[in-house]
Order: structure tokens, then C-alpha cells, then sequence
């Protein structure tokens, strides 16, 4: 297994940027807002959702307020073998950070997560599951 480089970002601070991305696009807030709320610059902002820049226990807290989210949320999905060793085996950690970084990403995370019946949540998951298989195979077939 190929080393984390020791110059490029963190896997935890990656992670942690890629959730404060999707709180601020989830409640439709500004990189240039959220940094005011911060007392940062947007570019500051995009550097902590890049994992460019790691960010400190106390701005965490601030964040959690300003994004009104437990400090929990922002390590959310965070496997133990994750965040000892940057990727757990068969990890699909790349694919969610595109998909969170992504409009798409995001447009369908919020409307997904009003969907409140358990029933219909599992319907569009099982309809997505067939249209994606029914893409890899049309794929293959050609």
C-alpha cells in the first residue's frame, strides 16, 4: 500500500473540508459568507475544504455553530482504519468526495434527505442502483 505524501493533505482534513463543503452548500451559504462568519477570507474557506489548510479545534467549534451542526458531523463516515491509515481496504472514500464536491453531489444529497418515508428513501436508492448497473452493462455491450 503506496504512503500518504508526507506534503500533500491530511486524509482526516480532506475529509473534514469535503463536510464542511456540503454543510455550507447544503444551507446554501457562500465561501465569501461563510468566511465572514468565521472572521477568514473565502480563499481561507477553500483551503479548509480542500484539506489544504487543517482547521484548529476552536474554529471547528465556530463552524459547527455557523453551519448549525454538531462538531460530530464534520467526522462523520470517518472508518477507524480510515483515519489510521488514510484509505481502508476497497475504501469508496474517493468517489464520495467527488460526488460531495460535485453540484449534482449535493443537489441530489438535499433532496434526497427530505424525503422522509424510509420506504420511498429505499425505492430511489434501489431505482439508482438498477439505472447505474443498466449504464455498466450498456457499456460493456459496446
Amino acid at each position: 500500500m503506496p504512503k500518504a505524501n508526507p506534503r500533500g493533505p491530511n486524509p482526516i482534513d480532506v475529509h473534514v473540508g469535503a463536510r464542511i463543503r456540503l454543510r455550507r452548500q447544503l444551507v446554501k451559504m457562500s465561501q465569501e459568507k461563510l468566511g465572514d462568519e468565521l472572521g477568514v477570507t473565502f480563499q481561507q474557506v477553500q483551503k479548509y475544504e480542500r484539506g489544504a489548510n487543517r482547521v484548529g479545534a476552536s474554529r471547528l467549534y465556530r463552524l459547527s455553530r455557523v453551519l448549525d451542526v454538531p462538531v460530530q458531523f464534520f467526522f462523520e463516515g470517518l472508518g477507524e482504519k480510515s483515519a489510521a491509515t488514510g484509505m481502508a481496504e476497497g475504501d469508496q472514500t474517493p468517489v464520495v468526495y467527488d460526488f460531495i464536491q460535485s453540484a449534482d453531489g449535493v443537489s441530489l444529497a438535499e433532496a434526497f434527505s427530505r424525503i422522509q418515508d424510509s420506504k420511498v428513501r429505499r425505492r430511489v436508492l434501489e431505482l439508482v442502483r438498477t439505472l447505474a448497473s443498466e449504464a455498466d452493462e450498456g457499456a460493456l455491450a459496446h
